[in-house]
């Protein structure tokens, strides 16, 4: 991989978390730890992962409703 294909990556990665978070909180859902998975970065050659993180039952609830 090069160092371009990496930034890519991460451009991209970056690019999918502001896109869901925009998307789930016009569903009124709010993913406080969405973001970059930090330690996928940590790798030499970066392949980003999305942490969707921890919720409450209720927000768990509202996007398994919303997914339906």
């Amino acid at each position: 991989m090069t160092a371009r294909h990496s930034a890519l990556c991460v451009e991209e990665a970056e690019e999918a978390v502001k896109e869901l978070r925009a998307v789930l909180e016009k569903a009124g859902i709010t993913l406080p730890t969405l973001r970059i998975d930090p330690a996928s970065l940590a790798r030499e050659a970066p392949c980003p992962l999305v942490e969707l993180g921890r919720c409450s039952v209720a927000t768990a609830q509202r996007l398994a409703a919303v997914l339906r």
